[in-house]
């Protein structure tokens, strides 16, 4: 039996690394948030058209994540980790040449080759650090690591306030639509400059990341266990229905934070009569309350089962977007902020839950199949986008609403089933 100064000698340095990555797509996911404001305003587009950007973030974590899975699968972890760290760093690259080309589908070309990166880093790191010790505390160990996310989303934000959203004109739409063509490429080229540069700051961190993993030793780097083909392994876990139960609860919590994300500078701007770098730091203060709130839920997994866990938080995240959906002024705007810390601890719960049923061999796999269930964030945010345009921006909550709903049904689902395991054992 390994005791804990063995865990840290084997694993300590690349739980550190691996950890690093959780903060680095943070990062990415919450600049993106930001990212729907700024084109807005720079290209003076709608609701809808601005969130084709979460369209193509979540979209390249749909296609790219069985083709990293296998990609892990044939060879290793450490090789799916590089793959995903030279992706995610092209694409913040290519941010500059979109930037001189001042073209949004080349930004949205950018941002899916970025998240492409991103979605094989997840679908890399998350069982990886399942793997890394007792499988007793492995839903534990992910809510450890997943902890460096708020810190990345953190950081992500305030990259964005200080560099891109503190650029932007004041000039609205209508302002734009008077000006001359001159006048209106000489501001936006501006903008497009600020994008770029923020996001050729993260690139060089990526790359520097990315040699200091390739040198470092890490454990557990090849699958030794036997598995079966694709067929076989998609065929058990199409039939383990705690699995997929968690990947529709998956699909629909990361729906759910999009839209949240997506809109709350929106919702902000429209609840104070404020500009997006003011209504930015209602932004920052919910990633505040994520990131708290993610030490407090891990801390609570000590004493609480993590099912029963994500049913509280469910419950109140439905009550938070209540009072978002028909309230108004400071009440909304701190329902809005305790939504996110309702929230903090659901992903890797969802995660860890999900994959509790689920073979060794099956890990990678099925991890895939979470990571695919991402797409629901491409497909909920123009839906609420949508709604956002036809109606208010506060009635397009109710697909956060329904997102939330769906996750309370996972969460009691999984809470039943551990009291009957129980009485059974």
């Amino acid at each position: 039996m390994s005791t804990k100064s063995d865990w840290k000698k084997q694993y300590a340095i690349p739980f550190l690394l691996v950890s690093l990555l959780f903060l680095m797509w943070g990062i990415a996911n919450n600049m993106n948030d930001t990212l729907l404001a700024a084109f807005k305003r720079i290209m003076s587009i709608s609701d809808l058209q601005s969130s084709l950007v979460q369209f193509a973030f979540y979209g390249a974590y749909f296609c790219f994540a069985i083709p990293a899975a296998l990609f892990i699968r044939k060879y290793s972890y450490k090789s799916g980790i590089i793959l995903g760290l030279g992706l995610y760093a092209l694409g913040t690259l290519l941010f500059f040449p979109a930037g001189k080309a001042s073209s949004y589908i080349f930004f949205l070309f950018a941002i899916y080759v970025m998240a492409g990166g991103c979605a094989v880093l997840e679908t890399t790191a998350n069982p990886y650090i399942l793997s890394m010790g007792d499988s007793n505390s492995a839903t534990r160990r992910l809510n450890i690591a997943q902890t460096f996310n708020p810190v990345g989303a953190l950081g992500g934000i305030l990259l964005s306030r200080h560099f891109i959203l503190s650029s932007l004109n004041s000039a609205g739409a209508e302002e734009r639509s008077m000006m001359s063509s001159e006048a209106l490429k000489e501001i936006q080229h501006s903008e497009f400059n600020a994008v770029s540069e923020a996001y050729l700051v993260i690139g060089a961190i990526l790359i520097l990341l990315l040699i200091v993993i390739a040198i470092t030793r890490m454990p557990l780097d090849k699958d030794t266990s036997k598995t079966d083909g694709f067929g076989s392994t998609f065929s058990r876990l199409r039939h383990n229905r705690s699995y997929c139960r968690g990947v529709i609860a998956q699909f629909f919590y990361v729906g759910a934070q999009t839209c949240v994300w997506s809109f709350t500078i929106r919702y902000v701007m429209e609840q104070t009569h404020s500009l997006e770098h003011s209504a930015s730091l209602v932004f920052l203060w919910s990633i505040i309350a994520f990131t708290a709130f993610r030490f407090i839920f891990t801390w609570l997994m000590k004493y609480f089962k993590p099912s029963y866990l994500l049913f509280i938080s469910s419950m109140f995240a439905i009550l938070a977007t209540c009072i978002v959906i028909f309230a108004n002024g400071k009440i909304a705007i701190i329902a809005l902020i305790s939504i996110s810390a309702f929230m903090s601890l659901m992903f890797p719960t969802i995660y860890g839950i999900s994959l509790e049923r689920v073979n060794l061999s099956d890990a990678k796999v099925a991890a895939s199949g979470l990571i695919m269930a991402i797409l629901g964030g491409a497909l909920l945010t123009p839906l609420q986008g949508w709604i956002s345009d036809e109606t208010t921006i506060s009635t397009s909550f109710v697909v956060t609403l329904g997102c939330f709903v769906i996750v309370s049904i996972f969460a009691l689902n999984a809470t039943f089933e551990n009291r009957k395991n129980e009485k059974h054992s």
